[in-house]
């Protein structure tokens, strides 16, 4: 509220200086047997006097403009009501006028009954008067589109947030599910590997929990799950599986949204190697150089490549199609230049990502 009136306050000290600077030097105060300072000074004090009438109008006017554009007032009642606030306040001025500024100030008379019937003295009090009511409303309206357009993009950030953190919140459970299967089948086998595999399953869950949290990470973070999550689920496929992960980064402390790159793992070991019947492989690529992330995943497959991820009569297409439509998205929100391409052929399935992570929202 301070602020408010401080910016009110210096709209008008501003308009008083401004409007007497232009009667100053025009010469038409109509002062007279004054001048330089004394001159300057009166006429700022007789700009001060009218705003005895234009400050009540201006606030006056922006009340009927806020019901016109709250749709409170229809336009002819608008209409009706700016007029009679400007009939008031030009009767006003031409009041104020004659026994203040010239019967008070400048101790002279001038013709009452003419100014109040003079069409040029009622259109000049008009026209100074919708001046300053046309300033000051250009002003209101412009904050007002301002103000409308930060809250319209608040409001769509505040959207995007919560739609983020539902994608985050699908991921996890999809995440724990997988891996837990695969805890399953050790347990089963009464693996040794049981508990080892459950510790690095723990530490993962905890970066979940608290990594995920934040809008960015290290990439090294990144990678460190990835290699967890492969090592977890290399133990399943023993030699059956190959599967190489090269990462070349110039700069390991650069942020990235955490879990951006884990989905495409576990969906290639998840839809690729976990549906392949003999030898299989898994190549992942991850490059960053200056900011540029290019990122590669190409996993064997069984299948007529007629999905974008599984066969059409899959059981679990539809899983799959969540899993990647989720990351899609995240992709969508969190770097909307990225570009992502998808090539289904019969035996093999690749993704390749690029990011320039200097265009990322986060």
């Amino acid at each position: 509220m301070g602020k408010r009136l401080c910016y009110h306050t210096a709209f008008w000290v501003l308009y008083v200086l401004y409007k007497s600077y232009l009667n100053f030097d025009s010469g038409s105060s109509g002062v007279e047997g004054k001048s330089g300072m004394v001159l300057f000074l009166t006429i700022v004090l007789v700009q001060t006097v009218f705003l005895v009438v234009k400050i009540p109008l201006v606030y006056a006017l922006f009340a009927v403009t806020n019901r016109f554009l709250s749709k409170q007032w229809a336009l002819p009642q608008t209409i009706v009501a700016g007029i009679g606030l400007f009939a008031f306040a030009v009767l006003g001025s031409i009041l104020i006028n004659h026994f203040v500024v010239y019967g008070w100030i400048f101790q002279t008379q001038i013709d009452l009954w003419e100014s109040l019937t003079s069409f040029q003295s009622i259109g000049y009090w008009f026209f100074i008067l919708a001046f300053v009511s046309g300033i000051a409303i250009s002003i209101k309206l412009t904050r007002l589109s301002i103000r409308q357009k930060i809250e319209e993009q608040e409001l769509l950030k505040k959207k995007l947030e919560i739609e983020l953190q539902f994608l985050k919140a699908q991921s996890n459970p999809h995440f724990l599910f997988n891996t837990l299967n695969n805890i399953y089948g050790l347990a089963r086998k009464n693996s040794d590997q049981t508990a080892d595999v459950v510790l690095k399953l723990s530490s993962m869950l905890r970066y979940m929990l608290y990594e995920n949290a934040r809008d960015s990470i290290a990439i090294e973070s990144e990678i460190k799950i990835i290699n967890d999550y492969i090592e977890l689920e290399k133990l399943r496929y023993t030699n059956r599986l190959n599967v190489t992960f090269s990462h070349s980064i110039d700069n390991y402390k650069e942020k990235i949204a955490p879990l951006l790159l884990l989905p495409f793992v576990e969906n290639a070991f998840k839809h690729g190697a976990g549906e392949s019947r003999f030898e299989s492989f898994i190549d992942i690529n991850l490059t960053l150089q200056n900011q540029q992330l290019a990122y590669e995943i190409k996993n064997s497959k069984e299948g007529s490549g007629d999905d974008e991820r599984t066969g059409p009569n899959d059981p679990d297409q539809a899983e799959a199609k969540i899993g990647l439509g989720n990351i899609k998205r995240q992709l969508e929100l969190l770097y909307p230049k990225h570009r992502l391409a998808i090539d289904n052929t019969p035996t093999a399935f690749t993704v390749k990502l690029h990011i320039n992570l200097n265009d990322g929202k986060i």
